[in-house]
Parts: C-alpha cells; sequence; structure tokens
C-alpha cells in the first residue's frame, strides 16, 4: 500500500533546488552527531574492502564538512574532497577540497584511484538521466581498475519504518520533522521546521530518490563499472530487506 503524501507546507515555496538551500549551518547542528569518531570507523570499513590496493589519489565525493577527508590524509593517502556546499566546505578549510557539481565534476578522465560516496548524496536530482550522469562521471573520473564505494540507505527499511513525525528541543530550539514517501516520485520526503523564540520559523526540505539495490547496480554496469560486492552495513553485514545500508563496493574495469 503506497504512502499517502503529505500536502505542502502553507506559505512555504521551494525557490531554488532543495539541496542548495539545506547544506548549510543548520544542517551542521541537526548532524553534529556525525563525527570523527564514525568517520574513522568507515575508513577502516575501506581499507578492508579495497585490502591490496594503494592509490595515488582518492575523491571523497559529497564530502560535506570533511571528516573523512581528514581521516584519510591523517592515515597518509592523498585525499580531496568535492562538495556543492561552500558552507560545508569551509568547514574543512585547512584541507585539499574543490566546489563542484556531481553531474559535471571538474577533474581529468581517470584522476582518481578510489572514489568514495558517503551518507546517502546519490538521487538529489529531479530527474532519472541526472543521477545517472552522476554514475557516469564517477566512471570518467576514475582510474581502469580503480574502486569505488558508494553508501545509500536501503529504501526498502526506510520506507517500512518510516516515522511520520519527530519533535526534537535543544539549547531553546524546536525542531519538527515530517517524513513521507512519494509512491508516484519514488522519492523519500523530509520537511525540518526549525523555531527559536524571537527568530522566524526556518523550514528546509530534503527530497532523495528511492532507488532500490537493483536499480544502482543496473546504473552502475549501465555506467561501465562492476559491483564486486554489497554490504548492509560498515560492521561487513549482508545487504537483505531488513540491513540499514546498502553499500556498493565495486570497480572500473
Amino acid at each position: 500500500m503506497s504512502k499517502r503524501v503529505a500536502p505542502p507546507l502553507a506559505g512555504y515555496h521551494r525557490a531554488v533546488a532543495w539541496y542548495r538551500e539545506w547544506f548549510g549551518e543548520d544542517y551542521l547542528e541537526l548532524y553534529a552527531h556525525r563525527d570523527a569518531g564514525e568517520a574513522r570507523a568507515h575508513v577502516d570499513f575501506v581499507e578492508e574492502a579495497f585490502r591490496g590496493t594503494e592509490p595515488r589519489a582518492v575523491l571523497d565525493l559529497a564530502s560535506g564538512g570533511g571528516r573523512h577527508t581528514r581521516e584519510l590524509r591523517r592515515r597518509g593517502y592523498r585525499a580531496l574532497g568535492s562538495d556543492l556546499s561552500l558552507t560545508l566546505l569551509a568547514q574543512g578549510a585547512d584541507l585539499p577540497r574543490v566546489a563542484a557539481d556531481m553531474r559535471d565534476l571538474p577533474f581529468a578522465d581517470g584522476t582518481f584511484d578510489w572514489l568514495l560516496n558517503f551518507f546517502t548524496s546519490f538521487g538529489y536530482f529531479e530527474s532519472e538521466r541526472e543521477n545517472f550522469q552522476v554514475l557516469e562521471e564517477v566512471a570518467r573520473v576514475l582510474t581502469p581498475g580503480g574502486r569505488l564505494l558508494i553508501d545509500l540507505f536501503n529504501s526498502k527499511q526506510v520506507i517500512a519504518t518510516l516515522k511520520p513525525r519527530d519533535r526534537q528541543e535543544s539549547d531553546g530550539q524546536i525542531v519538527e520533522i515530517r517524513r513521507w514517501y512519494d509512491a508516484q516520485t519514488r522519492r523519500i520526503n523530509k520537511r525540518i521546521c526549525l523555531e527559536r523564540q524571537g527568530e522566524p520559523t526556518r523550514t528546509y526540505l530534503e527530497s532523495v530518490r528511492a532507488y532500490d539495490r537493483e536499480e544502482v547496480v543496473d546504473g552502475l554496469e549501465r555506467a561501465g563499472l562492476e559491483i564486486t560486492t554489497i554490504f548492509g552495513d560498515f560492521q561487513g553485514g549482508p545487504s537483505d530487506g531488513d540491513s540499514e545500508r546498502l553499500i556498493f563496493v565495486g570497480r572500473k574495469p
């Protein structure tokens, strides 16, 4: 049974794409729990998954504030972060980083031996063509034999356990979150309202296409990439209907 689509929020009109509005200071505050410790665990996983390869250059695609880039460089990798948000990139001002759109990366063909993409940053765009253009760019900038990791939420698990409403209060700020799945567009949506006494309410939207495992594998293969393993979490568990994540590990032939 499909979930009911939430009605538009009165008085709220999205003037620009949601991902150009949301990834700023409020995003950093809401997701402050995603810290350096989590990044260390993720890079541990990458090193085990890519065991036996020695990259000359690593791209942290959609790097955000740079916590994974920082951990990679701490371990001696020549890593570069890339993100669209200048606010997030400014968090890692001491790190090598490039402002870029995932659909049109400013790198030459075959620049990177490893490409890492964490925390579900695939499926942002409205059209299927734009989303799968990202995978084509991943293939283009990888060297032959290069390795890739793409980390997505497991859409089946997220839809089955979707919590429609949430309310949090911290340091005088109220955060109200409404979530819904639009079966027509096959997108998982989240509306975030931030309220603080004496300040205007700030409202943001997240909207990500809910790709299933087979769709992503097909898109990667069409882009010329091979998937070697799909994990269900960063502990190396299997991917199935109940797993939290879909972590695609593969290579460019």
